[in-house]
């Protein structure tokens, strides 16, 4: 991270299955990933610039941007000076939850709109991660619950219900089982297709079309999160990296830091410190 930037990734000890970050970034590339978490940032100056869904966005100061959990996305500086923000990754389960009890929304609750000019929202974020900062968890609380009720009403919907898998999505998720349960030593993909008694090309095309991206992009990201759940239960960063089947410490680092926004280290201390 450049002199010129800076990122705080943090999680309210009070407030399960919500973690914040807020961050002004100028070099920073996000690599493609994914979140098991929504995603909503409220851009306060500059620009970031992302790829989601096959379209690059752009998300200038007055814009809350709205990402589904699981969903590929990247990120980047869409101007020289950068990009400030304030994000929340509130878990789907709490999300769900908050739909329920909210609003109208019946079944798996997602965001319809990516990108929206909407200076409420951007408040609305800016004011629960000014509360949380000071420590104000009833504050945070109330503001979370009117945060995404507000964004839900406006933008969100149910999740249609998916299609039956077929031969590829379900030649995909086994292939996906198989790379999680050897992370740290996985087949290559001639194997790996022999093993699910199907073609190299056509698993990669079936993983593609299932995740949003190929076998080796999404085994990162995996990583990431597995060494995200060891360094929240106090495993060192060297320990992690070694455990998920990065070669050390400075490869976790790398990625890491593209994905989650900030090192892996300053991730732990602030698990510590709360």
């Amino acid at each position: 991270m450049s002199s010129s930037e800076r990122a705080r990734h943090w999680r309210p000890a009070e407030l399960p299955g919500l973690d914040l970050l807020r961050a002004r970034y100028v070099a920073k590339t996000f690599s493609p990933h994914t979140h098991d978490a929504f995603v909503i940032a409220a851009v306060s100056r500059g620009v970031e610039e992302f790829r989601h869904r096959g379209t690059l966005e752009r998300a200038g100061a007055g814009t809350v941007s709205m990402i589904n959990p699981d969903t590929p996305h990247t990120g980047r500086a869409g101007i020289p000076e950068g990009w400030t923000y304030h994000v929340l990754y509130p878990r789907p389960e709490l999300v769900a939850r908050i739909a329920a009890d909210t609003t109208t929304i019946r079944g798996t609750p997602s965001f319809s709109a990516t990108v929206v000019i909407d200076p409420r929202g951007v408040r609305l974020v800016t004011d629960l991660h000014r509360t949380a900062e000071n420590d104000d968890m009833l504050a945070t609380d109330i503001l979370l619950r009117q945060t995404v009720t507000y964004l839900l009403t406006r933008y969100g919907s149910a999740e249609p219900a998916p299609a039956p898998p077929g031969a590829g999505a379900r030649a995909a998720a086994r292939a996906r089982e198989i790379l999680l349960a050897c992370m740290a030593a996985p087949p290559a993909l001639g194997a790996l297709a022999a093993e699910l008694d199907t073609g190299p090309y056509a698993l990669l095309r079936a993983f593609r079309n299932a995740y949003g991206l190929p076998p080796h992009t999404w085994l990162t990201d995996a990583r990431v999160r597995r060494a995200r759940d060891l360094l929240d239960h106090g495993t060192s960063p060297a320990d992690a990296a070694c455990h998920v089947g990065f070669t050390d410490q400075p490869h976790l680092n790398r990625h890491f830091t593209r994905i989650v926004g900030v090192p892996p280290g300053a991730y732990q201390r602030e698990r510590r410190n709360r």
